[in-house]
């Protein structure tokens, strides 16, 4: 099965059809993604900007990504089915919607970066955490990236939704 068929498929779904045809299912999912896009991004700008050394400096890195870590993969979840409700009633639209190809590349790329910080860069923040020495370069690094990253992915996002 090509990708186009695949995506074809989709839209011919009952689930696809009630969100693509009914009243008000698609902007109660629409405003449901948004606000769950806001709390992902939200907190992960918190512990970005806590490894730049622009807020939060009296916390622990590593307390700070266990307190937020639980709420960030809910929102994110919530965000997920919410989008895929709404891609399948559009999909072979979005496929083809260049804005929206570069929202998932760098949502992509923005989930690579945290995985990266998350197994390599964060290993030993509880040194660093305990010391008054700094945040490692490669942590302000990952910083900054993941703030670009995020920051691209709603910035896109918000383009497919005028583009559509």
């Amino acid at each position: 099965m090509t990708i186009s068929a695949f995506l074809s498929s989709l839209e011919t779904t009952s689930i696809a059809f009630a969100v693509r045809e009914g009243e008000r299912l698609f902007p109660w999912l629409e405003s449901i993604h948004v606000l769950a896009i806001v709390l992902v991004v939200g907190f992960i700008a918190i512990i970005d900007l806590r490894l730049l050394g622009w807020a939060s400096r009296d916390r622990a890195i590593s307390r700070l990504t266990a307190a937020l870590l639980l709420m960030t993969w809910i929102a994110f979840a919530v965000a997920t089915i919410t989008g895929m409700l709404m891609f399948c009633a559009k999909a072979t639209i979005y496929g083809a919607n260049i804005y929206f190809l570069l929202k998932m590349g760098f949502l992509l790329l923005g989930g690579c970066n945290m995985l990266y910080f998350h197994k390599i860069t964060n290993r030993g923040a509880e040194h660093w955490d305990a010391s008054s020495r700094a945040t490692p370069q490669a942590a302000k690094v990952a910083g900054a990236l993941s703030l670009l990253l995020w920051i691209s992915v709603v910035a896109f996002g918000r383009w497919t939704g005028f583009t559509l």
